[in-house]
């Protein structure tokens, strides 16, 4: 099944091309992962997947209804992201995983939010204030605060850039458990794709010029430039 659908779609930025892409499916449930080098459109991607932006033509379908334009709020909210410095507010961890519930108008949210701290073992830092917690803390929290909210897509950037190997491997043990929710992960850290997405893509000049299962885009991929980026060589 189909949670997204690009097709013909191009975005610029004046008279520069950022993204050409004819055809992109990202499946539910899936993690796709998309490396390539800085400047070669990933963030872009990642923007207009949560509808930050519109493309300059082309369209995008998600979930089997093609947005033109104006995106509606409760589509919006089927979509969050995670950067690579997470924003938190100057309240309790509790308050700030519960966050985006309150925007929501819902309530009786003790136990969604407690049950999603523990998702992220950090059930213990409850009343914690968020602004006292470490990087790799922060970004659990950051996490719990998105899962809490069941997106049908989690959109990370760079997630465990800078953080020490011990909190990456805890965050790469959250993202693993995404149940149902698609996972959209942009990285830089190849072997990181290579440890958790079911599908690469490799952007160059804002081209999906290799998109392969993991276990062939490492292994036998059709590209040549493929391998020269994944053997950490130049590519443009």
């Amino acid at each position: 099944m189909t949670l997204y659908q690009l097709r013909d779609l191009q975005h610029r930025y004046g008279e520069r091309t950022i993204l050409d892409l004819p055809a992109l499916d990202i499946q539910r449930g899936e993690i796709f992962s998309v490396v390539g080098p800085s400047g070669s459109g990933k963030s872009t991607l990642l923007r207009l997947l949560q509808f930050l932006e519109t493309p300059t033509s082309g369209s995008i379908t998600f979930d089997g209804t093609t947005l033109n334009g104006s995106v509606p709020l409760d589509v919006r909210r089927r979509v969050v992201t995670v950067f690579q410095n997470p924003a938190l507010l100057d309240r309790s961890v509790f308050d700030n995983v519960g966050y985006g519930l309150s925007l929501r108008g819902q309530r009786n949210t003790r136990e969604l939010i407690m049950n999603a701290l523990e998702r992220v073992g950090m059930r213990h830092y409850a009343r914690v204030r968020a602004k006292t917690l470490s990087g790799g803390e922060a970004q659990r929290i950051a996490l719990a605060r998105a899962l809490v909210l069941h997106p049908a897509a989690l959109l990370l950037d760079e997630p465990t850039a800078n953080l020490d190997p011990y909190n990456v491997g805890l965050i790469e043990e959250i993202i693993r458990g995404h149940g149902s929710t698609s996972v959209v992960l942009v990285t830089h850290n190849t072997f990181q794709a290579k440890r958790l997405a079911d599908r690469v893509g490799l952007l160059l000049g804002g081209k999906l010029i290799e998109l392969l299962p993991t276990g062939r885009f490492f292994d036998d991929p059709t590209d040549p430039r493929t391998r020269s980026f994944i053997n950490g060589e130049m590519v443009y």
